[in-house]
């Protein structure tokens, strides 16, 4: 008898405890299902309908305003800008957070302090460190003018963000500023897991420091190198702050990239049926970037 009721009070306590864990797990699900799911669905489901001004749907039109979005030229000039930003951004960033990971990674006096100065523009709030340079690119009291007038390298400076080229590139700029210190980390925290008795067997060899980095170093790190660079190339294929508060796409929609028109589209000219196309665009892009490195990265692994 004690030897059948066992089982059952077992399954009574599991039921018990499955429901207590469903029941817990409910208001997650419930955010993930509301601020997730719902929205997603949505958009595809705006990008194959006409939507009104306030984006509710109207009629179905299948595929039509992926084409009509597909045949503007406009479009293809803002993806292709926004390939080229990512392209140029994550390049630099990865450059540059190399470098300075390298000389972090040096013994020297001031090595503590020069690391957290180095992660404050990433710590710091995006939009408060754009806004910030928005300021120092200020034509009338700007600390960049400023100091080419009182230098003599320019009496009369440029209008950084008022022009197409100065603008993207002022964003750019931003963009590898507020980025590069993740990146710095990253490859730092890996150079800090190389054993050393793979550099002091280098140093009894005769082997120079920029080959230690070419065979001992970048091999070792070639997978945080990997992840770091697709994760920083999905973050800024969206960065959405740098442009819109440096420059709001202008002039004249020259320095938009695709998540800033998207954001336009929508918001400002309340045409959310392609907004939603070009979101729906995009996601496509995102996805295509993200299984092409897992596909290389786990062909690596095998």
């Amino acid at each position: 008898m004690v030897n059948e009721g066992a089982p059952t009070a077992k399954r009574r306590l599991l039921t018990r405890e499955a429901r207590l864990a469903y029941l817990l797990l409910l208001p997650a699900v419930v955010c993930v299902f509301g601020f997730m799911v719902y929205p997603l669905v949505y958009v595809v489901m705006m990008s194959i309908f006409r939507t009104n001004r306030l984006g509710w749907l109207q009629n179905f039109v299948g595929l039509a305003n992926f084409i009509e979005v597909m045949s503007d030229l406009e479009f293809w000039r803002i993806t292709g800008r926004s390939l080229f930003w990512t392209l140029l951004a994550v390049s630099l960033k990865t450059f540059l957070g190399m470098i300075i990971a390298l000389l972090l990674n040096v013994e020297y006096r001031g090595r503590k302090i020069a690391r957290m100065l180095f992660i404050a523009p990433w710590a710091s709030s995006v939009p408060i460190s754009v806004l910030l340079w928005s300021w120092v690119y200020n034509p009338q009291f700007g600390l960049l003018n400023h100091t080419l007038r009182i230098t003599g390298i320019s009496a009369n400076p440029p209008i950084w963000l008022g022009y197409p080229i100065s603008g993207f590139i002022a964003a750019i700029w931003v963009d590898i500023w507020i980025g590069v210190p993740f990146m710095a980390l990253v490859f730092l925290s890996g150079m800090q897991s190389i054993p050393d008795e793979l550099y002091e067997s280098a140093d009894l060899d005769g082997v120079t420091g920029f080959q230690k980095f070419i065979y001992i170093t970048l091999p070792s790190i070639v997978r945080i190198l990997q992840i770091s660079t697709l994760l920083s190339a999905l973050w800024t294929f969206n960065d959405f702050n740098s442009i819109y508060i440096l420059t709001g796409g202008g002039p004249v929609n020259t320095t938009d990239i695709l998540i800033t028109s998207i954001y336009k589209n929508a918001f400002v000219y309340a045409r959310f049926d392609r907004a939603a196309v070009m979101a729906v665009i995009t996601f496509f892009i995102l996805t295509a970037l993200s299984v092409v490195y897992a596909r290389h990265y786990f062909k690596e692994e095998s």
